[in-house]
C-alpha cells in the first residue's frame, strides 16, 4: 500500500507512447491536441508539446549576465490523454489486435486505424 503523499513507482502499461498524438480530455488544457514528448511510465504520466506550459525564472550564472524567463511543458497524467486519430479529426479508445504475421498492434476503437 502507498504511504500518504508518495506517488505510484511500479511501472504501468501505458496506452500512450513517445510520437504518439493526444488530445487531451480533462484539466484547464482539456481539448487541446499535441504529440507526446516523453512517456514516465514509473509515474504513469507523459509529456505533451504544447500542453500544461509552465514559466521558470532563471537566475543569471555569470555577472552581467540578465536572468531569463523559460517555458516548458510539465508532465500529466497519461489517463487524462487520448489517441486521436489525425485522418478522421477524432479522439478514441484504444485496443490491442493481432495482424495476420502475430504481430501485436495498438488500433483505435472509432476509426479501426491501426496506429503501430
Amino acid at each position: 500500500m502507498a504511504k500518504f503523499g508518495k506517488k505510484n513507482l511500479h511501472p504501468q502499461k501505458m496506452h500512450v507512447k513517445k510520437g504518439d498524438t493526444v488530445q487531451i480530455i480533462s484539466g484547464k488544457d482539456k481539448g487541446k491536441v499535441g504529440e507526446v514528448i516523453s512517456a514516465l511510465p514509473k509515474t504513469s504520466q507523459i509529456v505533451v508539446k504544447g500542453v500544461n506550459v509552465r514559466t521558470k525564472h532563471v537566475k543569471p550564472q555569470q555577472e552581467g549576465e540578465s536572468g531569463q524567463i523559460r517555458t516548458y511543458e510539465a508532465p500529466i497524467h497519461s489517463s487524462n490523454a487520448m489517441l486521436y486519430s489525425t485522418k478522421e479529426k477524432v479522439a478514441s479508445r484504444v485496443c490491442y489486435t493481432f495482424t495476420e504475421d502475430g504481430r501485436k498492434v495498438r488500433k483505435l476503437k472509432k476509426t479501426g486505424e491501426i496506429i503501430d
